[in-house]
Formats: C-alpha cells, structure tokens, sequence
C-alpha cells in the first residue's frame, strides 16, 4: 500500500520534464504549504527526470511566493549528466506564477561509499518514551498547522519551554521524527524532514509562520529504517531574517542530512 507521503506527492508526467502535481492540504501552516513539503515535489519531479540517478546530493531552493493547496506544475530541465552526478534546473508554479527555482545536483547514493565520517556530534535525547510527542499541542494549534498530523514527533523535554511560555533563548529545537503512519523516510523524504519541525524561532519567543526564502540541503547517505534525530538551531537573528542549521541522523548513528535556511522571523 502507497504511504502517506507517496500518496500526497504522487505526480503526472504530461510532457517531457513537466509533470502536474496536487498540494495536499494536509500540509499547510496557517495556510500556506510547508516549504519542505514542496522541495520535496520538486525533488520527486527530478528524481523521475533523472532515473539513473534518483536521489538528491544537493538542493538549493529560492521561495519566490507562498503556496496555497491545489494544482501545481513542475518543470525540470537537465543543465547536465556526467557519469555519476547530473545537475537539473526545476520550478513549481502555481497559476502561472512561479512559486519555486531550485537547482538540484543528483546521483546514485547506492553506487558511492556507505561511509559516512564526521566531527559532528550526534544529538543526545532522552529515550522516545520519556520525550513529549506532539500530538499533546494544544487543538487550536493543530487546527492551524495540519502539517503536526503527518509526523510523529517526540520532542526533548529540554527544548519544549516554549510549548510553556517560557522558551528557553538558546535557540535550538530537536525531536525523534518518524512519518506518522511509521513509513521510513527514503533520500528524496530528508529533503522535507529537514523543515518539519517548529522553526526554531519558537525557543526564542518567537512563535508563528516563519516564511522561508532560501534552503539548501545536503543528502549524505540512504537511512536506515527507524527513528530520525533532527536538531534545529539558530545562531544569529538580523534584518527581520534568521538563518536555521538542521541536522538529521539515522537509526545507525549517521549523520544523513544537513540543511541551512534563510527564513522571515514570524510576526508578532
């Protein structure tokens, strides 16, 4: 049976390089659809573009205008295919309106060396059942962010004082992740887990909508099934913008994305 995600990211080649897709409302974040969820179409569409080669190794997405659910096109054009990577051009747009340019470097994560080596450090978390899953966010918050119902996210208690009213000021947000009907999440899925939780801005006493305008993400390597690990943090807030640094590692301890992005700071 389709997963969820399979299901609400499903596309239709109606010629060569485009393909018709539908932005399911169960998406969307006061109304406009998660910036995650979308790069993820549009790395869907590449990964049809390039078979060969169908999993991302490095995106860089531009937000020209919010998205809303409904009909959307996206459009692919292979800028060039090497031996091992491609690089590929893609838009989604919205009734005539660009909505996203993003420029996608692809190849076959099979076919290059399992390893993954890194002087980062794996976040530490509490064990699943000792964390605060979000399913206990109040339904009001719910209501406005139907996104919440896609995933199953246990959230460290060390990092929830915002869900209190009393963020904590660091700026930092991390949390088990699995979609919510336990499907594992495959190459093309890290580039939405990389924006699904709460922006960051949250533990700085920000909450609300927070637009992005740019994510770059890096895909390291296919996980392994099970739990993800994702940790949000921020370092610096300046012109009404902040930037978000995210991490994601596997069930096998590996460090398999990392993404930054330039977001708004919500409104007050």
């Amino acid at each position: 049976m389709a997963s969820e995600w399979d299901t609400h990211t499903s596309l239709t080649a109606s010629r060569d390089g485009v393909f018709d897709a539908e932005l399911d409302p169960g998406w969307t974040v006061g109304g406009g659809v998660n910036g995650g969820y979308l790069l993820g179409i549009v790395g869907k569409a590449v990964a049809e573009t390039l078979p060969a080669k169908p999993h991302p190794l490095s995106v860089s997405a531009y937000y020209l205008s919010a998205s809303r659910p409904g009909s959307a096109v996206v459009s692919t054009r292979v800028l060039r295919e090497g031996g091992s990577v491609a690089t590929v051009a893609a838009e989604l747009g919205q009734e005539g309106t660009t909505r996203i340019t993003a420029l996608a470097t692809y190849g076959d994560l099979g076919a290059l060396p399992a390893d993954v080596s890194t002087t980062a450090v794996e976040p530490t978390l509490p064990p699943i059942e000792e964390c605060v899953p979000g399913s206990m966010a109040p339904e009001e918050t719910r209501r406005i962010a139907p996104i919440m119902e896609r995933f199953d996210m246990r959230f460290d208690p060390a990092c929830v004082g915002w869900a209190m009213g009393a963020p904590s000021g660091r700026g930092h947000i991390q949390a088990w992740f699995r979609m919510v009907d336990g499907h594992d999440v495959d190459p093309v899925g890290l580039l939405m887990v990389c924006d699904a939780l709460p922006p960051v801005t949250f533990d700085l006493g920000r909450p609300g909508w927070a637009p992005t305008l740019e994510l770059t993400v890096h895909v390291r390597a296919v996980p392994a099934p099970g739990w993800l690990k994702v940790s949000h943090r921020t370092r610096n807030v300046a012109g009404g913008m902040f930037e978000e640094d995210c991490e994601v590692w596997d069930s096998a301890g590996r460090l398999v994305a990392q993404s930054r992005q330039l977001a708004m700071l919500p409104r007050a």
